[in-house]
């Protein structure tokens, strides 16, 4: 089924803020690379060693350390990243059914939820009046992204 303009949008500004996160903590993760480093070499300063300050072994460990965030955070972001980048090439979400199997009135944030048997999104919040129609064991259609499985709504 196709995904509507308001899920699209959502998509789109949930992909641009992911995004940004990786490129935050990508770019955190690069200098602490060279603090980590930096440290090294005080440490071998402070223990005694001849040459502690290495411009050879503080660039090699420099890019060691970089070799292994890079290819991490790619590893990452090629994961989770692209399914949601899938979704909206495609455009398309799966709705599924499922049987209700607990409600439950949260008093404190005054919100209603329903418990159902999907594995992607275990409860969900609901309106009042969806909330006293439906009982345990009653089915109800919920909506996801087709690849990263992103909970769209319900009906």
């Amino acid at each position: 089924m196709p995904l509507s303009d308001a899920e699209v949008d959502m998509l789109s500004q949930k992909e641009h803020a992911d995004r940004l996160q990786y490129y935050k903590a990508f770019r955190a993760l690069m200098v602490f690379c060279f603090v980590i480093s930096f440290l090294t070499s005080w440490y071998r300063a402070f223990d005694g060693a001849p040459n502690a300050f290495s411009y050879l072994r503080f660039f090699v460990t420099t890019g060691i350390l970089l070799f292994i965030v890079t290819a991490a955070t790619y590893a990452s972001y090629s994961y989770y990243h692209r399914t949601l980048q899938q979704d909206l090439k495609e455009r398309t979400k799966t709705i599924e059914t499922h049987r209700i199997t607990k409600k439950v009135f949260i008093p404190a944030n005054n919100t209603f939820h329903l418990y159902t048997t999907s594995r992607t999104s275990l409860s969900i919040e609901v309106s009042p009046e969806y909330f006293a129609a439906l009982g345990e064991g009653d089915e109800v259609s919920l909506e996801f992204a087709t690849h990263s499985r992103l909970y769209l709504g319900y009906f």
